[in-house]
């Protein structure tokens, strides 16, 4: 894995989680994203009756809604997934919410293309990697998104 530090574009807060993981194990990892699908943060109640189809993301074999706000130049992510029927779905989620919420849309355009490749690897869940790409996509469009209100 390149090092996260010399990239100047990589926010610490990504450059964190990606050292972490990157120092695991894969009995590591695993016990690492059982830890996290614990962590969710549960959807609010005010995103609970709004039309999933800007929010569903489609490539995804299991249903996920990824929900933004955008308050105060800041992004946070809420999502809504089944956390019992997708552990890995809701801890990558949590994981990754962990480095981009909270932060400028920037900080969540600045995710690398591999991002999930550099978290994943060696676990052997090859099979999610393009729901969880697409996640991180989505996430991005998002971020352009409020970016583009924000001017």
């Amino acid at each position: 894995m390149p090092d996260n530090d010399a990239s100047p574009s990589l926010p610490p807060s990504v450059a964190r989680v990606l050292r972490q993981f990157a120092a695991l194990g894969r009995e590591e990892k695993m016990q690492t994203l059982l830890h996290y699908s614990k962590k969710l943060e549960p959807l609010p109640d005010r995103f609970r009756n709004l039309d999933r189809g800007n929010f569903t993301v489609p490539e995804c074999q299991t249903r996920v809604d990824l929900f933004p706000e955008f308050r105060n130049g800041t992004m946070h992510f809420y999502a809504d997934v089944d956390v019992r029927q997708s552990p890995t779905v809701a801890a990558f989620l949590a994981i990754l919410f962990s480095a981009v919420n909270d932060q400028p849309p920037e900080t969540t355009l600045a995710v690398p293309a591999d991002f999930v490749r550099q978290m994943m690897d060696g676990i052997g869940l090859a099979g999610r990697e393009v729901g969880l790409s697409a996640m991180v996509a989505h996430l991005k469009t998002h971020a352009r998104r409020a970016l583009a209100h924000a001017s």
